[in-house]
């Protein structure tokens, strides 16, 4: 695992911290460790609470890999990233984050893949700021965005690239509830623990009810439009 992702567990809860010291990017290296915590989890039957460090949820992919390891590189880690939405959205138990402060680009897609998002109050950036720096967005973020979004911000946000304060994110749909910085991990905490007390079979089933269409669309596209973004 690498050591910017640690686990613990309770009773029923385990917790996945990204610390990485610095923009909690996410690197193919982090990837793999979120999905092998994730396993962890799975196995033991735990519901899970996603969490970063002081200030920081996520920045997004590492783009230093997209800048060095060339077009072949860049493709398989936003394929890998979009592989872990569609993991946490389909996860079976609840899936909580509490964000810490920021969450960018592929950070905010994976608050939109959680079940419930606690965010931090604070000055913090949170949106999709891929057409701002010369990205198309791809089907997988336009479609989280699309099952949490109202109609009013969906636009704005995936294709104007509008960046939103933490009380404005909770209108828009990135998060579902503020506290502040002292109270960010026990809020989460008492949320993903009262997930997990809810019958597990009839919440899973009920969760892919509500967005399975939609992540089979994800599924089904993943590649072929991931590929085009970055051609060889």
């Amino acid at each position: 695992m690498s050591d910017a992702v640690t686990f613990e567990s309770s009773e029923d809860v385990a917790t996945i911290r990204l610390d990485d010291g610095k923009a909690n990017a996410l690197s193919p290296a982090v990837i793999a460790s979120i999905n092998g915590a994730l396993d962890q989890a799975e196995k033991a039957e735990l519901a899970v609470l996603i969490t970063g460090r002081p200030n920081r949820f996520s920045a997004g992919f590492d783009l230093g890999v997209m800048r060095e390891g060339g077009p072949a590189a860049a493709k398989d880690m936003v394929v890998s990233g979009a592989k872990l939405a569609v993991r946490i959205a389909r996860f079976p138990a609840p899936v909580v984050i509490a964000s810490n402060g920021h969450a960018l680009a592929m950070g905010a897609v994976l608050l939109m893949a959680a079940d419930t998002r606690v965010g931090c109050e604070g000055d913090f950036k949170i949106g999709f700021n891929e057409v701002a720096i010369g990205m198309t967005t791809p089907i997988f973020l336009a479609e989280m965005a699309r099952a949490r979004m109202p109609v009013t911000e969906y636009l704005c946000s995936i294709v104007q690239s509008e960046i939103y304060s933490p009380d404005r994110a909770v209108t828009a749909g990135f998060y579902d509830k503020l506290a502040n910085a002292d109270d960010l991990l026990s809020v989460g905490l008492a949320e993903a623990e009262r997930l997990a007390k809810l019958p597990r079979g009839a919440y899973v089933r009920t969760r892919e009810i509500a967005r399975g269409a939609a992540l089979n669309f994800i599924e089904e596209t993943m590649e072929g439009d991931i590929a085009a973004g970055f051609p060889t």
